[in-house]
C-alpha cells in the first residue's frame, strides 16, 4: 500500500509528506502571476484532473448525491487512484436556486459535504457553476427573466456557493460557467444553444440582444458582475470561466473571454480541446492564441476524434505552455471497461491506462 501511495503521489506531482497530517495547501498563482502553487511551495502545481459531469447513466450529481453519498465517495477514491489532483464538479443553477433570491440550503449542505469530502481525499475542486444541463430542470421563471435579472440570479447563485466554500482549502476554483456565449449581436429567443449532447445543453447564452453593444462590452459586465458577488465574500479562491476555443475552429479568431478587456478579474484561462485527427498541429496553435501571459489550463480533454497516440502528441506539445490538463471520469473503473467487452469499453480502458501515467513529463 505504501508503494502505491507513493505512486499516485508521484503522479499528482506533490510529496509523501503531504500524506502526513499537515492541512492541505491552498491552490494560489505564483508571485509573477504566471503559474499555480500550493500555498507556502515555491514549486509548481499542475493539474492533472478528471471532469466529473455525470454518472455512466447521464446522472448528475445533484440527481443521486442525497441518495447515493457512498457512490460519490467511491469514485473519488478512484479518481485519487488514477493520480488526479484536482476534480471538476458542475453545479447546476436551478438546484442551488429556489427562486430569484432564495438558495437551496439543504443543496448547498450537500456541497459544503463535498468540500469536506474533498479535504478528506486530499484532492481540490474546480466548481464550475450556472449548468443548466437539463432543460426539463430548467424553471420557467429563470428563463422568462431579463438579461439584468438574470445576471443578478447568477450573481446570487455565485455568491451562495462562495460563501458555503469560501474557507475550505479543498476548493481549487470558480468557474462561472461551462462555455458561455454570445450571438454575435443578434437577437436570440432562447439561452440554450443547439442540439443537446447525450441529453445535455453545456453551451448557454449570457445574453439574447446585444442592444448595440459588442461582445467585448457585454462580456467584460458579465465577468465583473459574477467576479464581484463571489469576491464580496471569497478573496481568494481563483476563478475563471472555460470557454470554446474559437480559434481552434477559425484560425484568425481572437479570444473574447481572455482578450485584455474582459480577462482581468480572471486568475487563469481555461480552454476545451478535442484535437482532430491528424490536428494535432492545429490544435496546438489554437491553443497558444490563449498563452495570455496567466496560467492555462486544457480545462476539458479527451481524444474524442483523435487517435491516443495523437492525443499524447498533443499533450506533449501542450506540456510547456499549460498548467494543466482535466479529463474525464464517469465511474467506471479501468477493470469494468475492459471487463465490458465492447470496443468503446477497451478505448476507454486504454485512455485511462494513460492518463495514470500522469502528464507529459516535459519542464516549463
Amino acid at each position: 500500500m505504501k508503494a502505491l501511495l507513493a505512486a499516485v503521489c508521484a503522479l499528482m506531482l506533490i510529496p509523501m509528506a503531504a500524506l502526513a497530517d499537515e492541512p492541505l495547501a491552498k491552490i494560489i498563482l505564483s508571485e509573477n502571476g504566471k503559474d499555480f502553487r500550493q500555498q507556502g511551495s515555491d514549486k509548481p502545481f499542475y493539474v492533472w484532473g478528471v471532469n466529473y459531469d455525470h454518472d455512466g447513466d447521464g446522472k448528475l450529481i445533484e440527481d443521486y448525491w442525497h441518495d447515493d453519498w457512498a457512490v460519490i465517495e467511491e469514485d473519488f477514491d478512484e479518481i485519487k487512484l488514477l493520480g488526479a489532483n484536482v476534480i471538476r464538479v458542475h453545479l447546476q443553477l436551478p438546484k442551488f436556486m429556489k427562486t430569484a433570491d432564495e438558495p437551496n440550503q439543504e443543496n448547498l449542505n450537500r456541497l459544503a459535504d463535498l468540500v469536506k469530502l474533498a479535504e478528506d481525499k486530499r484532492l481540490y475542486l474546480n466548481l464550475t457553476g450556472l449548468g443548466c444541463y437539463h432543460k426539463q430542470d430548467v424553471p420557467a421563471w429563470y428563463d422568462e427573466l431579463n438579461e439584468a435579472d438574470r445576471w443578478q440570479v447568477q450573481a446570487n447563485f455565485w455568491k451562495a456557493v462562495a460563501e458555503t466554500c469560501q474557507d475550505s482549502p479543498a476548493v481549487f476554483c470558480y468557474d462561472l460557467m461551462n462555455e458561455p456565449v454570445l450571438g454575435g449581436g443578434t437577437k436570440a429567443d432562447q439561452w440554450l444553444v443547439g442540439e443537446p449532447l447525450g441529453g445535455k445543453y453545456f453551451v448557454q447564452r449570457i445574453t439574447t440582444d446585444a442592444a448595440g453593444r459588442d461582445n467585448h462590452e457585454i462580456a467584460a459586465a458579465w465577468v465583473k458582475t459574477l467576479t464581484s458577488a463571489i469576491r464580496e465574500v471569497d478573496s481568494q479562491t481563483l476563478i475563471t470561466v472555460g470557454v470554446i476555443p474559437w480559434a481552434h475552429v477559425w484560425p484568425n479568431a481572437k479570444p473574447l473571454f481572455y482578450s485584455d478587456q474582459v480577462s482581468g478579474p480572471l486568475d487563469f484561462a481555461s480552454v476545451h480541446f478535442y484535437p482532430e485527427k491528424d490536428g494535432v498541429e492545429k490544435a496546438i496553435a489554437a491553443l497558444k492564441v490563449y498563452d495570455i501571459g496567466k496560467p492555462l489550463v486544457i480545462e476539458e480533454f479527451f481524444p474524442l476524434k483523435c487517435s491516443i497516440e495523437e492525443a499524447e502528441q498533443f499533450l506533449t506539445q501542450a506540456r510547456p505552455i499549460t498548467d494543466g490538463v482535466t479529463s474525464f471520469y464517469w465511474g467506471t473503473t479501468q477493470q469494468e471497461y475492459e471487463a465490458a467487452g465492447t470496443m468503446q469499453g477497451a478505448i476507454l480502458a486504454r485512455w485511462l491506462e494513460r492518463f495514470r501515467q500522469g502528464p507529459p513529463a516535459v519542464s516549463k
